[in-house]
């Protein structure tokens, strides 16, 4: 995940710092120098470091913290709202013309992820209520048009196209005419890229800018890269004067540098981040969220804004109250294993939760994904009526189970045993939540029935 070594020694530095009942210049001179070698070691560009640097100290040694009660926990607010601040300090909206259709183009190197890119940024606005237009304007690489097009059957969006042997400059005049003549709202047009900068790919893409006009020149960057990515987005910035930065493989780079660094050196917003593979894996950038996140304090506002739309209300209720009632049957379980991966990969999920972060470094807390599956298998091995009454599941039911899931009878039975446990738990549960009960006697009560150790079936 993105950060992840910038943020355990973050929090290496900032857990000593939270000790001290009180913190000389010393202690923070010592802890930015920590600061400045971890957010270095992530791939921030130096001059960026420097800046940051002198700026949290400047505000870290003055009167009021030192002569605060939490010095540590105020230093902490410091460096949060500076890193907020490096990354832009509050979200860059995409742009919206007065006049539809907005255009937004789409450049960058090659392998970056554009036409991805392309295809979920449509998919994003689709969700609200737009009607965007795919324009498949790279006419080099081999099946990028064909790409743009599978992407856009996948999630029902129009891509105008006129193959690989008109002028990309033409298509995209072509492409803005057809979206005014069938009232789409959106043009996304999706550029070449090249495997290096050159004069050839810029007056291109200059020639293209000067037909449409577009409301966003959008520069898809790969995280992986690091200051490559922040010397890339410098030199676009500079010959086609970007709106906005989409950061592609985010998930897969620990250091995140290219974050922290490209609206500092360009002065141009990261507007969108790219985490994950999936086609609605795009998310508006947040820089307070991020930053939040860097610093290990999670990002409950995201993960409630995935929920939020990603999960049927309706059945969130039913399932609360079979919950309540101890109803709740494998195909329950089922039902609420594939609400969950909607949200996305569970190990991001647990970086959006307060403190869950710090807990996988310090126990070593891993989310094992193939172990997920395992368990989707076991429940899709039952018939309707085991999932709905697990109690009939003798030992040969159990056999045949374990060989329709290719599991081992071992692992069926401690889903079994593990998923009785927990509608046992839900069944106490529910009866200290009934009327009449007292605060202290129902405490208790939860005691007793957490102290048997009892485990969520995912473990």
């Amino acid at each position: 995940m993105a950060f992840e070594g910038l943020t355990s020694r973050l929090q290496n530095v900032f857990s000593k710092l939270r000790g001290k009942g009180k913190v000389s210049e010393e202690d923070v001179n010592e802890a930015m120098r920590e600061v400045r070698l971890a957010l270095l070691e992530a791939d921030v560009n130096f001059k960026v470091v420097k800046d940051f640097i002198a700026k949290v100290k400047e505000k870290a040694v003055g009167k009021e913290v030192m002569d605060s009660f939490t010095p540590g926990m105020v230093i902490i607010d410091i460096v949060n709202k500076e890193l907020t601040e490096l990354m832009g300090g509050s979200q860059a909206k995409l742009a919206k013309s007065n006049k539809p259709p907005t255009v937004i183009m789409m450049v960058g190197l090659q392998g970056a992820g554009k036409t991805t890119t392309a295809g979920k940024l449509a998919k994003m606005l689709q969700k609200q209520n737009s009607r965007p237009l795919l324009v498949a304007g790279d006419i080099y690489r081999p099946a990028a048009i064909k790409q743009l097009q599978v992407l856009g059957e996948q999630i029902k969006v129009p891509v105008f196209s006129l193959g690989d042997q008109t002028s990309p400059v033409e298509i995209a005049r072509q492409g803005l005419q057809h979206a005014k003549d069938n009232g789409n709202d959106y043009v996304i047009i999706d550029t070449a890229g090249r495997l290096h900068i050159d004069e050839e790919l810029m007056e291109e893409l200059k020639q293209i800018h000067e037909v449409v006009k577009p409301d966003e020149v959008l520069l898809v960057v790969d995280a992986m890269t690091g200051q490559d990515a922040v010397n890339v987005a410098d030199h676009f910035n500079k010959q086609l004067e970007l709106t906005g930065v989409v950061l592609t493989k985010l998930d897969g780079d620990t250091r995140g540098g290219a974050a922290l660094s490209v609206k500092a050196v360009t002065g141009c917003p990261i507007k969108f981040a790219a985490i994950g593979e999936k086609i609605d894996a795009l998310e508006p950038f947040h820089p307070d969220r991020m930053a939040s996140r860097i610093l290990g304090m999670g990002d409950m506002l995201s993960l409630i804004e995935k929920a939020q739309a990603n999960i049927d209300e309706q059945k969130a209720k039913e399932m609360e109250r079979k919950m309540r009632n101890a109803e709740f049957t494998f195909e329950d379980f089922l039902e609420q294993m594939e609400q969950v991966k909607k949200l996305g990969p569970l190990d991001q999920l647990m970086d959006m939760i307060p403190g869950m972060g710090k807990m996988k470094q310090t126990q070593d807390l891993k989310v094992d994904e193939k172990q997920m599956g395992r368990i989707e298998a076991i429940v899709r091995s039952m018939t309707t009526k085991e999932k709905q009454n697990p109690e009939i599941i003798n030992h040969n039911r159990r056999k045949r189970i374990a060989a329709g899931s290719g599991t081992s009878l071992a692992e069926v039975n401690r889903l079994i045993k593990q998923f009785d446990e927990m509608r046992r738990m839900m069944k106490q549960l529910s009866s200290l939540m009934g009327p009449g009960g007292k605060n202290s006697k129902m405490m208790k009560r939860l005691s007793k029935v957490a102290g048997k150790g009892m485990k969520f079936p995912f473990r």
